[in-house]
């Protein structure tokens, strides 16, 4: 849910009992070590200290696309004419980071206890590094094969990612979307192939999408388009009219706004272009073209060239404090499994 929450929204859901969810993708150095502080001296109040989770993506970095972004600049230039915008004003590159040593070495001093990864995991040693200092590492699969290599590579639980769920995709063994399911079959699936937790995303809303997914076996929900209209979310006043209205019944995957498949509303940029035309730059050298469109548009109150990130079932979202939506879905449990309803990536994110 990078730009859709901060730690406000996290604070609430851990302490509502939920395992709440920081998305640092797009925070600078600066701001996720002043997040981190925020968080631990927020969770520190109570009898024990509550929880959280930190998510990070794995992405490997583009290389040069210097041609692709110009292919991608020339297929917007209609747009940058009609709204006045200058395309020299559009920034190159993308402002997503992937988790490093450095990222690391600025974490490892507040010792988060659940470490998340998107696009698979990081390098082994650092991977090592945080299980060194205690934390639970999950990951994100969109498919069986993804599961095992995450199990056999030394998560502790696997995020079953449907293909139901907002934002990013999380797949990062095959781009062939085809191989991706729906979360109830990919959920029996996963959890016949792996031996790890396997905790369920996508199109997770009501108490009866949890009840749902903990009769099949997970270990534990997680939801983040439930989170979007939450009074601790940032999401904009756009991004809230959007899924409070009849679009939010048609949503898509499309690699138009930052080079990589995520879901979310339907716009103009996706119905004019296609969602998924190639001539989008590689993630996430996509965003920086679309920064000023974006900025132009919003200015006239158009959602143009916005990422309306959303999961395709936004019937469940509701403005509500973030405590009263985790407590709602903490109603699906069953048993003595723990649900934790994590505002995610998403990934996007899809998040």
């Amino acid at each position: 849910m990078a730009g859709v929450q901060g730690t406000a929204l996290a604070l609430a859901v851990s302490r509502a009992d939920g395992l709440g969810s920081l998305p640092a993708a797009l925070l600078s150095p600066e701001a996720l070590q002043a997040a981190l502080a925020e968080l631990q001296t927020g969770l520190r109040q109570g009898p024990a200290p509550r929880p959280y989770n930190l998510n990070f993506f794995c992405h490997p970095p583009p290389g040069d696309c210097t041609a692709e972004e110009a292919a991608w600049r020339a297929a917007l230039a209609p747009f940058y004419d009609e709204f006045g915008v200058d395309p020299s004003a559009a920034s190159a590159g993308g402002a997503r980071a992937p988790f490093s040593a450095t990222l690391c070495d600025l974490i490892e001093p507040f010792r988060p206890p659940v470490l998340s990864f998107h696009f698979g995991l990081p390098a082994a040693p650092l991977l090592q590094r945080a299980k060194a200092w205690g934390a639970v590492v999950l990951a994100s699969a969109t498919t069986v094969d993804e599961g095992r290599w995450l199990q056999d590579h030394g998560v502790d639980a696997v995020i079953a990612q449907g293909l139901e769920a907002g934002g990013h995709r999380g797949h990062f063994l095959s781009d062939d979307l085809s191989r991706q399911q729906g979360l109830s079959s990919l959920l029996p699936a996963l959890l016949q192939a792996v031996q790890v937790p396997v905790i369920a995303a996508g199109g997770i809303g009501t108490a009866d999408d949890v009840a749902a997914v903990m009769r099949l076996g997970a270990a534990g929900v997680q939801a983040g388009t439930a989170y979007l209209l939450s009074d601790e979310a940032t999401t904009s006043p756009l991004h809230r009219q959007a899924l409070m209205s009849d679009a939010a019944r048609h949503t898509a995957l499309t690699r138009l706004f930052t080079g990589r498949p995520a879901r979310g509303i339907v716009n103009r940029l996706m119905r004019a272009l296609g969602p998924l035309n190639p001539v989008a730059p590689p993630f996430p050298q996509a965003a920086a073209a679309l920064a000023p469109l974006r900025a132009a548009a919003e200015a006239r109150g158009l959602p143009d060239f916005t990422p309306l990130w959303s999961g395709q079932h936004t019937s469940a979202c509701r403005a509500a404090p973030a405590a009263d939506i985790t407590e709602a879905l903490a109603r699906g449990l069953s048993g003595p499994s723990a649900a934790a309803a994590t505002p995610s990536r998403p990934p996007g994110g899809p998040p």
